[in-house]
């Protein structure tokens, strides 16, 4: 490859792409023309009329066929390089994504629409101690950054009010419809394949960290790259903040492999724990959501059992036939946030309680943590 990268490096690199979009097609494509063989891609959403004016990788077949975008980029990717190694996953990279996968990875690419879900990238890489790759775009507009854990962090550079304004999101299908609503383009081709080859380009990179400390490649760590389509101008500006006090760059370590997976029941999973680290009542964090055994309306202390995950709980109550309607607000909602011998679902699994395959169990005991990795 007539570049400063090495193909053998390339080629071996593992790398995980979140979001199948404009953006994340871009990347993609790009990853494997450039000889990337080892890639998850993350999304949970379906292929839309609206996405076809802005990703290559998806016909008007798959829109009509509502499918998934992962499974589509995987099969257009495996025809480009029948050699890749790809592996999807159809989530939320918030609560579906195991950090145990994270860690197997040299660089993660964000390819979102919201803060929200770069909160939730920043947060699973700084405990995986894995370097991530930021990319934005809007009209003829686009931004890229890169967050190395030790050095830059996006929570600490969001600062109180980005902080606060989280969870606000808008995903790429409501952002589409709104511009589309106005009667102009809510991104372009041409501003998502700059972003995108920039993206990439750090990205490989990183891959190739040693030449970035001996000074013959440049990070765009501490910095982000602005680009303006409309007036053809770009700009780097300082986008670098790093809080030692900051809980969300906490480094994960020493995270410990164990015999656990989703399908082991809470008692299955304590017990083995007891066992594998020699203590007697262990508590398993629950750190990326909790989980809710019911709900009650205020107003007349009604009861409704749900058992799921607490991100799923305002889905279940609108799509509910005796509680849809009742505001969000009118509800509250019994949770559990740790797991130990008195959590009283103990056949539950932990893929019940919305632990995820390959995720890494805090677990506090004898005043001690530990980081255990499941299968």
């Amino acid at each position: 490859m007539n570049t400063c990268f090495e193909q053998q490096r390339v080629s071996a690199a593992r790398i995980m792409v979140v979001g199948c979009g404009a953006l994340g097609n871009e990347v993609l494509k790009n990853l494997v023309l450039l000889g990337v063989e080892h890639l998850i891609v993350v999304d949970f959403d379906v292929v839309e009329v609206g996405n076809l004016s802005r990703s290559v990788l998806f016909s008007k077949k798959d829109a009509e066929q509502h499918r998934l975008k992962v499974d589509v980029v995987a099969e257009r990717l495996q025809a480009m390089n029948p050699l890749l190694d790809i592996q999807t996953i159809c989530g939320d990279i918030a609560y579906d994504v195991g950090l145990g996968l994270i860690r197997r990875q040299d660089v993660v690419i964000g390819c979102v629409d919201s803060r929200w879900a770069r909160y939730c990238i920043n947060r699973l890489c700084m405990r995986a101690g894995i370097p991530w790759v930021d990319g934005g775009i809007t009209e003829l507009e686009g931004t890229a950054r890169v967050f190395i854990p030790g050095c830059n962090c996006y929570a600490c550079n969001l600062g109180p009010k980005g902080l606060e304004e989280l969870t606000r999101r808008m995903p790429c299908s409501g952002i589409i419809r709104r511009h589309e609503v106005a009667g102009h383009s809510p991104t372009t081709s041409i501003v998502a394949s700059v972003i995108g080859a920039v993206q990439v380009q750090e990205a490989l990179k990183l891959v190739h960290r040693d030449l970035i400390e001996q000074g013959e490649l440049t990070s765009l760590c501490g910095k982000m790259f602005y680009y303006d389509g409309l007036h053809l101008t770009t700009k780097l500006v300082t986008f670098q903040a790093y809080d030692n006090d900051c809980a969300v760059h906490d480094l994960w370590e020493p995270v410990q492999p164990s015999e656990l997976t989703a399908d082991n029941t809470v008692r299955e999973a304590l017990e083995q724990i007891c066992v594998m680290l020699s203590v007697q009542e262990p508590i398993i964090s629950l750190e990326s959501d909790c989980f809710v055994d019911y709900v009650v309306e205020r107003s007349n202390d009604r009861r409704t059992d749900v058992m799921i995950p607490g991100h799923t709980v305002e889905q279940f109550i609108e799509q509910s036939t005796t509680l849809g309607g009742i505001p969000y607000s009118e509800l509250y909602q019994h949770e559990y946030r740790e797991i130990d011998y008195q959590f009283p679902y103990q056949d539950y699994s932990l893929a019940q309680l919305g632990i995820p395959s390959w995720d890494v169990l805090h677990v506090v005991a004898d005043g001690n943590e530990y980081y255990l990795e499941m299968k």
